[in-house]
């Protein structure tokens, strides 16, 4: 069951996740970044619209064939028309990347994570920030560009921050604040540091951060099969609020 916290937390998250790279059609939101998060390279079908269903996907598949990227469709339990996703299913539209919403409803009493010993902290830049999480994740340049410049002209308040060890970064993790909402992102841990609570750690800052700055509710988003790290958010206090996925005609689309 959707509620109005939910939608203002899907609000937030189209905001915080929003490219220079986008147009409206007929009610949805077409984005075409050629970064790595779906979130900036999909239709997210706001509004139901007028036009004809076969018509707007095709005007869109040309959006994304002038692009040079896949045509994918995020859907929500906001998605309009509703039967949306059983109209992309009868045509042959492949599921993907099952995602889960998670909500911590309040900040109070939330502490601070310890900085570990021997982990210098620092807040970059959006550059510096794409930059080391790109290292981290192997993407390319493109996509490290890419999210630079989503950081940089973001049209909510965001930080980026990065925990390095012996001058390595072994975690990161990024929040994105709208008003008494904040949204967590780009929590990665080094993989030759996982297991020594870094995630936790830094989610718990970077939200003590986001309350101190007037945020009193958190949101994330993480994939439904990564138990591992749907785990530390429970730790934190979050639980499932709602799930999303994407449709796309191409199977092997990543």
């Amino acid at each position: 069951m959707s509620t109005p916290l939910h939608r203002r937390v899907e609000d937030a998250g189209l905001n915080a996740s929003a490219p220079p790279q986008q147009r409206w059609l007929d009610g949805w939101l077409v984005r075409f970044s050629p970064g790595k998060a779906k979130r900036a390279r999909c239709v997210n079908a706001v509004a139901a619209g007028s036009r004809p269903m076969d018509g707007k996907l095709r005007e869109c598949d040309a959006v994304y064939r002038a692009a040079g990227l896949p045509m994918i469709v995020r859907i929500t339990p906001f998605s309009q028309p509703p039967e949306l996703d059983e109209l992309l299913a009868r045509r042959g539209w492949h599921a993907i990347d099952d995602t889960r919403v998670m909500m911590l409803p309040s900040l109070a009493g939330l502490a601070a994570g310890a900085i570990p010993p021997g982990v210098d902290s620092s807040m970059p830049g959006p550059e510096d920030y794409a930059r080391a999480v790109g290292a981290l994740r192997g993407s390319p340049a493109e996509q490290i560009a890419a999210h630079a410049q989503r950081l940089a002209l973001s049209p909510v308040p965001c930080a980026g921050l990065l925990w390095r060890r012996g001058g390595q970064v072994v975690a990161c993790g990024q929040f994105a604040r709208e008003g008494d909402l904040v949204g967590l992102y780009d929590i990665f841990t080094a993989p030759s540091a996982r297991g020594a609570g870094l995630a936790g750690a830094l989610c718990a800052t970077l939200l003590a951060q986001a309350a101190a700055q007037g945020a009193r509710t958190a949101y994330l988003q993480v994939e439904g099969s990564n138990a591992a790290a749907r785990a530390v958010y429970r730790r934190l206090g979050f639980a499932d609020a709602y799930r999303y996925h994407y449709r796309c005609a191409d199977p092997g689309v990543r």
